[in-house]
């Protein structure tokens, strides 16, 4: 059983065709202080969905008729409710399609519930860190002066399409600044929306990695042209972006 921690008011939608597990977590994290709802399959899913107020998915990956990855892409369709994937399998590939479709984490079966409640407050706080005027944007790609991030590859392309590799947490980070270009994001915000991992000082994990973009940018770090420092604020991506 999950202790019962600070006061949760999300409302939470458990996706699995397992009775026993759906049953056993919503049980786990109603004690953690969630509203928690439950389907067996897409079909309950979306009648759950359709009545709004849901704030977080934890989906199963292996569902009868309609497997998880397809109702994740479905659900991204629609909207940036935030989707963590269950899954049986082990396969790293299975990990990859899900992000790729749109979860925004992974966990596999059998898991201990307090890294299912973790999780579900990481994803949560990420979400709850951006305001609303600063959703996520729909592309494939963002251009921005000589250089292309392309979200499908999930790789960074240089003048004559040269890939400069990011590692996830870069790829996470520059995402961010090119989806809000020309807006001051502070560090908690993009400390949460990045993920950073916890135990590394906190302000100084988010200067480490707009250091290590600047420096795969070719940014002067004394006189930096695109991730621009604002002093007492943030950083901000100071260059017109366009999206393909």
């Amino acid at each position: 059983m999950i202790g019962v921690m600070d006061s949760a008011e999300a409302h939470l939608l458990i996706v699995d065709d397992d009775r026993d597990i759906r049953q056993l977590v919503a049980e786990q994290l109603s004690d953690a202080g969630y509203a928690v709802s439950t389907a067996a399959d897409g079909a309950e899913m979306r009648r759950v969905l359709a009545s709004g107020g849901i704030d977080l998915i934890v989906l199963d990956l292996n569902l009868p008729r309609e497997d998880g990855l397809t109702l994740c892409r479905e659900v991204r369709a629609r909207s940036a409710t935030p989707i963590i994937m269950l899954t049986a399998r082990g396969e790293p590939i299975d990990r990859i399609l899900g992000l790729e479709m749109g979860a925004d984490d992974y966990l596999p079966k059998p898991f201990e519930p307090r890294e299912l409640l973790a999780r579900i407050r990481s994803v949560l706080r990420r979400a709850n860190a951006l305001p609303a005027n600063l959703e996520p944007l729909a592309a494939k790609r963002a251009r921005f002066g000589a250089w292309t991030l392309d979200f499908e590859r999930r790789q960074l392309e240089g003048p004559g399409g040269r890939v400069v590799m990011l590692s996830g947490a870069e790829f996470r980070m520059m995402r961010i600044f090119v989806e809000h270009a020309n807006k001051v994001l502070n560090r908690e915000q993009l400390l949460a929306l990045a993920d950073v991992k916890p135990g590394e000082a906190l302000d100084r994990a988010v200067d480490l990695q707009v250091s290590r973009l600047r420096h795969k940018l070719g940014d002067d770090s004394r006189a930096p042209g695109l991730i621009k420092t604002v002093r007492n604020q943030g950083y901000v991506l100071a260059s017109p972006v366009d999206f393909e």
